[in-house]
């Protein structure tokens, strides 16, 4: 939801420029202030935002993405697993992507694509099986499961338009990181070859559409090694998501992970759904992390409007929430993963606003939620990972430190 100031929206952020009563009436009663999801400067991706948020140290804990996706998607994820986060993607002849989304390829249509897929056999003779599964629109997951494998590998994806699909290699001189470049390097040829053929990318073509002709592999990972949340806090928690990789990182740190019917990751999703599902939570849950994936997406896409329209739809759904928990009793905090520029497309390293409204809170004098205007809160400059000690702390679930 953070941006930086842009110049068509007379240098506001869009933050700024939204109508959101409901949003500034928390940063009006409660306390503000800044987060660094890691550390000033630093771009997080999400999964490491979103763990950081749950107060883990991510620099310490974070194995990578690829396993946090395939257990937010409902794939039983086995601790020897090697996963990894995919896109759909639209290549040329030469193997040089066009585009990184496939133009936002449909959930209906990255599904039928994936049944193709599941059924390639591996030609290499090793003990190797994978399991490709599409997740939200263009995004995927694969899963190599068997003996000898590794995460030292390098992406197949080259991480921008213009370049060619990079050939993976393995990280050190081991006989399985080798084993595991090799296994990947097959699978995404074999991809390749299947999607370039396939009638549906045929009609995507024909309907002027980009076709998704390439599977691009990135972020290999493994189940983090982590305490979960709820044993460390002795609470109870869940989570609303339909960002598969939220949902993973919750349900690894121990979370319930609550559906929402309408809930889509997408702009167009259930935001109302998802606050009553939220207030409806809280009769049996301790803590609810309520996530929408909306405002990043228009910001990858580079849309101003929809930003903002996405986030005025956030702030209706923030008003849901307070006119309907006792707020006398219930904190609730507000505040972003990450920034994603508009002007750029991408994660940025810049400071997130976040504001806490609840019984027994030190209000200041901030009156709107931005990312200026939080700056003057009296939280000052924290880190993602300290938001969690500081909710627990409001609910009386942290420990004393010292004699």
């Amino acid at each position: 939801m953070a941006d930086r100031p842009l110049k068509e929206l007379n240098w506001k952020t869009p933050l700024e420029k939204a109508q959101k009563p409901s949003l500034n009436k928390i940063a009006e009663t409660g306390i503000c202030g800044l987060m660094d999801p890691i550390s000033p400067g630093v771009p997080p991706g999400s999964d490491v935002a979103t763990l950081a948020l749950l107060g883990y140290d991510a620099l310490k804990v974070y194995s990578g993405r690829g396993a946090l996706e395939a257990v937010g998607s409902g794939i039983d994820v086995l601790a020897s697993d090697v996963c990894f986060r995919c896109n759909f993607a639209t290549v040329n002849e030469n193997l040089v992507v066009l585009d990184r989304r496939a133009g936002r390829i449909s959930n209906q249509d990255a599904s039928k694509l994936t049944e193709s897929l599941q059924k390639i056999k591996l030609k290499k003779p090793a003990k190797v099986n994978f399991l490709f599964r599409s997740t939200l629109q263009h995004r995927a997951v694969l899963i190599l499961r068997g003996a000898k494998l590794s995460t030292a590998i390098s992406d197949a994806d080259p991480g921008r338009v213009g370049e060619k699909v990079q050939q993976v290699k393995p990280l050190n001189d081991s006989l399985e990181a080798k084993l595991t470049s090799e296994v990947v390097n097959e699978l995404v040829h074999q991809f390749h070859n299947v999607l370039k053929n396939h009638p549906l990318n045929k009609e995507r073509v024909k309907h002027g559409l980009p076709p998704a002709n390439m599977v691009l592999c990135r972020g290999a990972g493994t189940i983090p090694n982590i305490k979960p949340l709820t044993k460390i806090y002795d609470i109870k928690a869940a989570c609303i998501s339909a960002a598969p990789l939220v949902g993973g990182v919750c349900k690894v740190a121990g979370m319930g992970l609550i559906r929402v019917e309408g809930a889509t990751g997408l702009p167009q999703t259930n935001y109302l759904g998802k606050a009553k599902e939220a207030v409806n939570a809280l009769a049996d849950y301790d803590f609810v992390l309520l996530h929408v994936k909306a405002p990043d997406v228009a910001s990858h896409d580079g849309n101003v409007k929809l930003k903002i329209k996405v986030i005025e739809e956030i702030d209706k759904m923030v008003g849901y929430l307070l006119t309907n928990v006792d707020i006398n009793s219930t904190y609730l905090a507000v505040t972003a993963d990450h920034t994603t520029s508009l002007a750029t497309g991408e994660h940025e390293g810049d400071p997130v606003p976040v504001a806490i409204t609840g019984p027994y809170v030190r209000c200041d004098d901030v009156k709107e939620f931005g990312e200026r205007s939080c700056t003057k809160g009296g939280l000052n400059r924290i880190r993602g990972m300290d938001l969690m000690p500081i909710l627990m702390n409001l609910l009386g679930k942290t420990r004393k430190f010292g004699a």
